[in-house]
Order: C-alpha cells, then sequence, then structure tokens
C-alpha cells in the first residue's frame, strides 16, 4: 500500500473507516521508510525541507511521462521541483560556507550587533542632551 498524497487524516478516515491513529501509524512508517508524506494538506511550497527533499529524490530517475504522472498525483509542478534541487544542490556546492566561513560570519554579525547597540545608547544620550538645551 502506497501513502495518500493530497488528503488530510481525517479526511482519509472519513473516507476509509479507518481510525486516525492507525493512519497516522502508517504515515510515520512510511515517512522511515523515506516516502513523500507531507503532513497536511498545505501547498507543496509550505512543506518542510525533508518532504521537499524527498520529492526531490523519488523523482530524479523518472522519465518524462512519469515525472508528468508523479507531479500530478502529488499537486507539484515540474518548476518546484527544478527549484527544489537547485537548492539542495546550492546548500551541498562548493559555494557553501564551510564551518570556519560560518563562525566567522557569525563572529562579525555579533560584532555589529554590539556596534549597533552602542550607537543606539549614544544616540539616545544625544537626543536627551538636545531636549536639556532647547528646553
Amino acid at each position: 500500500m502506497s501513502p495518500p498524497c493530497r488528503e488530510t487524516v481525517t479526511e482519509i478516515s472519513r473516507a476509509t473507516g479507518i481510525s486516525r491513529k492507525m493512519l497516522y501509524s502508517w504515515r510515520h512508517l512510511w515517512k522511515r521508510e523515506g516516502e513523500l508524506v507531507p503532513a497536511s494538506s498545505s501547498s507543496a511550497e509550505e512543506w518542510d525541507a525533508s518532504d521537499k527533499l524527498a520529492a526531490v529524490i523519488q523523482a530524479a530517475g523518472l522519465n518524462g511521462a512519469d515525472l508528468g504522472a508523479y507531479c500530478r498525483e502529488r499537486g507539484l509542478y515540474h518548476g518546484q521541483l527544478a527549484r527544489w534541487r537547485q537548492a539542495a544542490e546550492y546548500a551541498n556546492g562548493l559555494d557553501a560556507p564551510s564551518m570556519a566561513d560560518q563562525k566567522e560570519l557569525q563572529r562579525k554579525n555579533q560584532e555589529l550587533i554590539r556596534q549597533n547597540r552602542r550607537l543606539e545608547r549614544e544616540l539616545q544620550k544625544k537626543e536627551k542632551a538636545l531636549a536639556v538645551y532647547s528646553a
């Protein structure tokens, strides 16, 4: 049995008479096996990153007709899969920042935050002085 794609668990439960607990159990099992099982009937753009990656992986080996059927079955567009694939490739590509780069960016960000706070304090002091002077 393969996982349903577009209906919510509640809708499937009502339509089939299968308990929601059993459906949630099956959904959890399918997710563990790597199947694409979105958590809700939300649009594909609202899926979490793991579901988007699963869709890209499942569609990777499909040809034109099979890919079209796959997309129709899951309510996807070819363009969505292409964007998600590109995002996944970029995230793991040569341009992806290394750990050292990320730490350096984090350090610079903290430095900018401190500088911003210092400038805000200085501005408040000057505004107070101006208020006293103009009064």
